[in-house]
């Protein structure tokens, strides 16, 4: 930590989302259940970063969760009546609340994208895209192992 003392430390939007859940708790637990359709606007100073983007099927949409507490530490999944550690959950309640959910890429016009399965409240700032793959992301055997003990 005391390598960043001192130092700037500021993320830009790059956009704003534009999905169907205006209030906490109308979102998913995981947008990859829900067939809800949303548009992500890309402010236009960023548009040449979307470059070939149509040719993904899928993305990483890495945004702000301006809305969620970012004094928990724990908390109630809905897994389970066991409170657990930000850090050992998605939980978007957390001291920095970026989250990331993978969305199918369904439409760009221009520098609106159309996607699938984002659990991003309405308003939320973007803040990264980055291709899904599921030949480099998806790691195989992966778990967490609270997860399927609560289950």
């Amino acid at each position: 930590m005391d390598a960043f003392l001192g130092r700037e430390f500021r993320l830009v939007p790059i956009g704003i989302i534009r999905s169907p859940y205006r209030e906490q708790g109308q979102a998913p637990f995981q947008g990859r259940f829900s067939d809800e359709v949303s548009r992500i606007e890309v402010f236009p100073r960023y548009g040449p970063g979307l470059k070939d983007i149509e040719r993904c099927t899928h993305l990483y949409v890495i945004y702000w969760a301006d809305k969620a507490s970012r004094e928990e530490l724990q908390v109630v999944t809905p897994w389970g009546p066991e409170p657990k550690g930000v850090f050992a959950c998605r939980s978007p309640s957390r001291p920095n609340p970026l989250n990331l959910c993978v969305v199918e890429l369904l439409e760009r016009k221009g520098n609106v994208l159309v996607v699938r399965g984002l659990d991003a409240l309405d308003g939320s700032p973007l803040v990264d895209l980055k291709p899904y793959s599921s030949a480099l992301d998806a790691v195989e055997g992966a778990h967490i192992g609270w997860f399927e003990e609560d289950r």
